[in-house]
Parts: C-alpha cells; sequence; structure tokens
C-alpha cells in the first residue's frame, strides 16, 4: 500500500471507518510488531496492544497523511516501550510464564511460512544487537518505512544523525551477513 492509500485509509478511520481502521492496521501492526520486539522482545505483542489502544483512543485527534501516521504510531509504540522497560527495570518478573500453550496442527503449505518467520526473526535479532540507537534508526527507516524526518521526531534527534545511525547500523549489519556467509 503506498503512502496516499494510507493516509486515505487514515482519514476514513479518523470519521469511524471500521472497515478502514482494519486497512490501517493490517498495513501497519506487522511493521510495528517488529520495531517493538526489537526494543523489548517476547512482550512486543503486549506493548503492540497497548499501542494499538492508544492510537484508538487518539486518533480523532491526529491530523496528516500516511507516513505522518507511520511516525505518530510508532512514537507511541517506542513511548510505551520505554514505559515498559522502566517498570521492569523497577520490578522485574519473578517467575518465568509457561510457554506450554498448544500449537494448531500445521497446515500443508506452512514450510515456506516458517521459513520466512525464521528469517525474520533472524533478521530482528541480529539488528536487536545493534546499538540501541543504531537498531532503532534502522527499524525505523526500514521496517516502519519512515523518512529520516519522521524518524529523527520519534527518536528526538535530528535527521543527519538518524541517517547516519542508520547507515552504520546497516553497514555493520552487512559486514556480519557477509563475515557469516563466509564460514
Amino acid at each position: 500500500m503506498d503512502d496516499g492509500e494510507l493516509g486515505d485509509a487514515v482519514g476514513r478511520a479518523r470519521g469511524g471507518d471500521e472497515a478502514a481502521f482494519g486497512v490501517v492496521y493490517r498495513e501497519v501492526h506487522p511493521m510495528l510488531l517488529g520495531y517493538l520486539y526489537a526494543l523489548v522482545g517476547e512482550d512486543a505483542d503486549d506493548i503492540a496492544s497497548e499501542t494499538w489502544h492508544d492510537i484508538v483512543r487518539d486518533l480523532r485527534r491526529f491530523h496528516g497523511d500516511g507516513p505522518g501516521f507511520r511516525g505518530w504510531a510508532a512514537t507511541i509504540a517506542r513511548h510505551r516501550a520505554l514505559d515498559h522497560l522502566r517498570r521492569a527495570k523497577v520490578r522485574p518478573r519473578t517467575t518465568a510464564l509457561d510457554d506450554g500453550t498448544a500449537e494448531p496442527p500445521a497446515a500443508p503449505d506452512s514450510e515456506h511460512l516458517a521459513l520466512e518467520n525464521i528469517a525474520t526473526e533472524r533478521a530482528l535479532a541480529l539488528i536487536a544487537e545493534l546499538p540501541q540507537d543504531q537498531a532503532e534508526a534502522v527499524l525505523l527507516r526500514v521496517v516502519l518505512g519512515l523518512n529520516a524526518p519522521t524518524a529523527a521526531k520519534v527518536l528526538g534527534k535530528r535527521p543527519g544523525a538518524v541517517r547516519t545511525a542508520s547507515h552504520r547500523g546497516l553497514k555493520r549489519l552487512s559486514e556480519r551477513l557477509s563475515g557469516a556467509g563466509e564460514k
């Protein structure tokens, strides 16, 4: 979906069109979830839920286009993630969560989906190993598709600093991947 279509869908969602909100959610959520996964790990789904709660609550006050909405959503997600990380420092988790959920039977064409998910998880894990400023810049620029000025607003930095951090992060990822390919 291009930025114009997203902007149109956001505008209709602001007016109460539930189907348009569904379009916006399906377009933005996977990228937002990837960004949050890199910031908070396994708690990304919970933080994404909090983020969408805030987005729904404040959507009528949002004024902007498709890229502006992506930036606004990323800003909310980042604030929720930082709040979560601060709470975790004050009240660390003391017991492991039971991860014994039953998996549904795999569909016949699930091999491709599984390989795609593994590749995505590996990419996000590699990004998470970068210094935080580089990781966030790469996630915002590449995963969420934000331009440098919008990503800079999200991070509270200058666009040039975001471009530099993104470039350094991508260069470091490239070096890691080329080094892994040689082994």
